[in-house]
């Protein structure tokens, strides 16, 4: 208890150190755990109802938000890791500002976010009762090289959990694993897209995730949330004859829509009896896009959109998602650790759609390099600025009577967000974490 309290006191002036100075959210919770190793088990000793980890390579941080939302929609007190810092000590810095001397959470459910290899450290400190799998794709290939490991870690988790473990069907590396390593009694739940209409929207998982007749998933069950696009905005998510929606997000694109199914999903097998499909359609209606997931800002009275990229996977379905609008566009590339190093990946994109307009600014550690990969798709680019601040200074002032938009990796995106926040005084927004 001793060193607990002495963690919580450390943490608490390393957070208040860190505000001062504007420095990273993760910082705090090193502190905390360097003090007191267990300190994740002893907060989280109260919470009651459920400790949710959410995982896999795309999706997490709004997908998170979602089920959070619907779960205090429903009456719960929920504590969840906001600002996307989804290492454990980046959920520990989360609780440190309402976080009582007893070191106790005040908390019915946790909803943690947490990437794939943090998520198992965390499962060997403190056991989840659920995990939501979203998906796996080449992410950061130097921190978790090849996807097949990416994979075993989700199954590793799977097998750590208590309670119920929801799967997304559509991606063959989760809808695979192995539900005989799975603890005695856990539930599993599916999400996905409708298998009526998935042959009419745009592939989701990389090339080399493939079913085969031995891994597809089980036809649907009335338990598993099924998505089914209404329109291009609109959609509706089927559990058997029950539904939510249709409705219309704040956040737009068909991954958004796969994550609300996820979030969902979950919250359903969570709550059990008490869920209801109407104030979990509220609840989604609410919803505003994490920052730079899709934010839009009002930039000199024209809109600009920053849009988190950080894998083929998730580049090519934005691309999808906003390709048709007239817009100009600045690609931002970091190489920071929290970016993943390896930036090979960007050579599995297609940016063929980028060829009409081309791109006004590259930006970022690898703006060279994001030039040089724009010209083998024959999309020109206007001008070339590694540093972002002049970047977005050049953007704003060389295009002021236009929609701007700009893909950015993670911490390119925090980095234009901070300047973005202190030129236009927007509200609070995530620390630079990994």
């Amino acid at each position: 208890m001793l060193r607990t309290t002495a963690a919580i006191v450390a943490g608490k002036a390393a957070r208040a150190a860190a505000r001062v100075r504007g420095g990273g959210s993760a910082m705090p919770g090193l502190v905390a755990e360097r003090i007191d190793p267990q300190f994740l088990a002893h907060a989280l000793s109260g919470v009651s109802e459920g400790i949710v980890v959410v995982t896999g390579t795309n999706g997490k941080t709004t997908t998170t938000k979602m089920l959070a939302a619907i779960l205090r929609a429903h009456g719960k007190q929920v504590f969840s890791n906001p600002t996307g810092s989804n290492f454990t000590r980046g959920v520990i810095s989360a609780m440190l500002g309402d976080l009582p001397l007893t070191g106790r959470l005040d908390a019915e459910i946790a909803v943690l976010e947490l990437d794939e290899w943090h998520a198992l450290q965390f499962a060997k400190v403190v056991t989840p009762t659920h995990a939501l799998l979203l998906n796996v794709a080449r992410d950061q290939l130097d921190r978790f090289a090849e996807i097949d490991t990416t994979a075993k870690l989700l199954g590793t988790l799977a097998s750590m959990t208590s309670t119920g473990v929801v799967r997304n069907r559509d991606d063959s590396f989760v809808a695979r694993l192995d539900e005989a390593l799975f603890q005695p009694g856990v539930t599993t739940r599916w999400f996905g897209i409708d298998p009526a209409v998935a042959d009419e929207l745009p592939p989701l998982h990389e090339a080399d995730a493939r079913f085969d007749d031995e891994l597809s998933p089980p036809e649907p069950s009335a338990d598993d949330g099924m998505l089914s696009p209404q329109g291009p905005a609109e959609f509706r998510i089927d559990f058997g004859p029950e539904s939510v929606g249709p409705l219309v997000l704040k956040q737009r694109g068909l991954a958004a829509m796969i994550n609300a199914t996820a979030a969902t999903t979950t919250a359903r097998l969570v709550l059990g009896e008490a869920f209801r499909p109407d104030v979990a359609d509220e609840a989604l209606r609410a919803v505003t896009p994490p920052f730079g997931r899709g934010e839009v800002i009002d930039a000199g009275g024209y809109p600009l959109e920053l849009v988190l990229v950080k894998n083929p996977a998730g580049f090519t379905v934005a691309l999808g998602t906003y390709h048709a609008e007239p817009v100009t566009t600045m690609v931002a590339i970091n190489d920071d650790y929290a970016d993943g190093q390896d930036v090979s990946w960007l050579y599995d994109v297609s940016f063929e759609s980028l060829r009409e307009k081309g791109v006004a600014l590259t930006s970022g550690v690898r703006a060279y390099d994001m030039a040089l990969r724009l010209d083998y798709d024959d999309v020109a680019v206007a001008a070339v600025e590694p540093d972002l601040e002049r970047a977005l200074d050049r953007l704003i002032r060389d295009f002021p009577a236009e929609p701007r938009r700009i893909f950015c990796t993670y911490t390119a995106m925090m980095r234009l967000r901070r300047l973005l926040a202190a030129r236009y005084g927007l509200a609070g927004f995530g620390e630079e974490t990994g």
